[in-house]
């Protein structure tokens, strides 16, 4: 929870998270699945307790920040302020390797260290910073943000798909 606080920008609202005991806020909200586990969902809950927007999505998916930004500014103009205040990225960095990522994401981890062992060099871009990398992302995931996925020499991979690493990359192993 801490690292997605800080990747929307340092956050201070406060967050929750349904550990323990397990399922008892998934059961209260409604995306408790039948086999015991839980939809990954926000919520965006007012001062007053209303609910002000709701998003359940798939595991790999990632959320559009900017949404929940904007749902923020509309309930508390001031305590959102922030986002606005948030510095132009400017143009997007290029490389003929680019991982792009997130900073929480395990398989972007092992993705980083597979590329390093095979003396791959890649430009790292997280798209929670550069939103041309999101909608980048999205592009060629369905409209999903799938993290990581990489752009080689033009050709993008969604996933840390090794198989497709290896052969755009020219690795034997």
């Amino acid at each position: 929870m801490e690292a997605w606080a800080k990747e929307l920008g340092g956050i201070s609202y406060p967050l929750i998270s349904d550990f323990w005991p397990h399922g008892q806020v998934a059961k209260k909200y409604g995306v408790f699945r039948d086999d015991g586990r839980s939809e990954r969902a926000i919520f965006v809950i007012d001062k007053k307790g209303i609910i002000r927007y709701i998003d359940v999505h798939d595991i790999d998916d990632l959320p559009v920040n900017q949404i929940i930004f904007d749902v923020i500014m509309e309930m508390d103009p001031e305590s959102g302020r922030h986002f606005m205040d948030l510095p132009d990225v400017g143009e997007m960095p290029t490389a003929d390797v680019v991982m792009y990522c997130t900073s929480w994401c395990p398989d972007c981890e092992h993705a980083r260290n597979w590329l390093k062992d095979h003396y791959i060099e890649f430009l790292e871009i997280n798209v929670n910073e550069y939103p041309q990398a999101a909608a980048y992302v999205r592009s060629q995931a369905n409209g999903n943000l799938v993290s990581p996925t990489f752009s080689i020499h033009g050709q993008a991979v969604v996933d840390f798909d090794k198989e497709r690493l290896r052969k755009l990359l020219n690795i034997d192993e």
